[in-house]
């Protein structure tokens, strides 16, 4: 077992404890992100050289699943915020010094879609937008935002290049009262906003080279986890964190029928249909995780042996994790209908699961239809279509 599961597993109450506390922040609390960093989650897919792990990435997926299941908000943002490292560690040195070289244990906040519209200057971009979702941002010191940019040497104000431009805490501002949500509310997913902020071209990626790895290959030749593809990897932590979310539903129901009697005076354990649903949801849960799991591992094995994913090696193991997130939402629903009134109660904590599950399928990543049918076009050549994360 990984020493960071083990300190989650350790630490399970405390983190589980912080839940109510992070909803009622609106955003993760400085306990819930202290039990983050002490764990090392953060810089598990961080660079040897600037104090990271450079691990298994089953084993940051693993990790994910459980700190989800015992507190959504942290276990996210545990995500994202952990996905960041991977990317940096294949950009410019210099980059990677500002960002790292005075404290290893900095986080990094995003949001991916491309909004931004960032203009072409000597030595760099001017960017200006909004973006909405950024998970975890008020314990992060840098941000990375995707935007379209004007192509060197075309024509002013013709936007078409897809670019990440990271920028220090300085060169943006966070939305304090934009997150107001129905559920991940403890992720404090808040708006940010830069204005004619300059960044040079060292901290900017091109979004092609990073998904071709050609990012990876130049600058982190010698090591197999940046040579998994990027769509697989933030994807895969997205759909890990969703499964692990169900996974808390299914265990609080667990927990809730111990005791728990109807107003007929029958205990629900005794009652054959609840326990029949609780038993095939805890099963459905376990494939979906064997599944998400095993497909990364794969990945890495792969590569790690020498080998290149390819586009259709990516799309299948893509298809596994979206049908996967949405085997562990049917089986979280299947014992939630059981749940009956006192759970939609405040102090009752499958409530929050159950709205957390419900926000963390809205996610890009999450949205199945488009995933299915590129993936089955797939198999008969037919273009994955423009903005299928695939």
């Amino acid at each position: 077992m990984h020493p960071a599961l083990e300190n989650i597993q350790t630490l399970g109450d405390q983190v589980a404890a912080e839940a109510e506390a992070c909803e009622a922040l609106g955003r993760v609390s400085d306990e819930g992100a202290r039990l983050l960093r002490d764990a090392g989650i953060i810089r598990m897919l961080q660079p040897k050289d600037f104090g990271g792990e450079e691990a298994h990435p089953r084993d940051f997926i693993e990790i994910l699943m459980e700190l989800t299941a015992r507190c959504p908000s942290i276990g996210w943002v545990g995500g994202v915020v952990g996905v960041h490292p991977f990317e940096f560690a294949q950009g410019d040195r210099r980059m990677q010094e500002e960002v790292w070289a005075e404290d290893n244990d900095t986080w990094i906040a995003s949001p991916y879609a491309f909004i931004g519209r960032a203009k072409r200057v000597d030595g760099g971009y001017i960017l200006n937008g909004q973006w909405p979702f950024s998970s975890g941002t008020d314990h992060c010191k840098w941000i990375v935002l995707a935007g379209l940019a004007e192509k060197e040497g075309g024509p002013a104000d013709e936007f078409t290049e897809m670019t990440h431009f990271i920028l220090p805490r300085a060169d943006y501002e966070i939305l304090q009262d934009s997150w107001k949500v129905m559920g991940l509310v403890g992720t404090g997913s808040k708006d940010v906003r830069v204005t004619n902020a300059f960044v040079p071209d060292h901290r900017i990626m091109s979004y092609a080279g990073l998904t071709s790895r050609q990012y990876a290959k130049k600058n982190r030749p010698g090591s197999p986890l940046y040579q998994v593809p990027f769509e697989l990897i933030f994807p895969g932590a997205i759909a890990a964190a969703t499964i692990g979310i169900a996974d808390g539903v299914v265990r609080h129901f667990s927990e809730y029928t111990r005791n728990r009697v109807s107003r007929m005076g029958v205990k629900s354990t005794q009652n054959p249909w609840q326990m029949a649903d609780l038993g095939s949801a805890m099963a459905d849960i376990d494939a979906c995780k064997l599944q998400v799991l095993t497909d990364i591992n794969d990945a890495y094995e792969f590569v790690k042996g020498g080998g290149f994913i390819t586009p259709e090696m990516q799309a299948k193991a893509r298809v596994h994790q979206v049908r996967a997130v949405h085997r562990a939402a049917s089986a979280a629903a299947q014992v939630f209908k059981h749940a009956g009134g006192n759970a939609s109660r405040l102090s009752n904590p499958i409530q929050r699961q159950w709205r957390d599950l419900s926000v963390a399928l809205g996610h890009a990543c999450n949205v199945e239809a488009p995933v299915y049918s590129a993936y089955a076009g797939s198999l008969y050549n037919i273009p994955t279509p423009k903005g299928v994360i695939i």
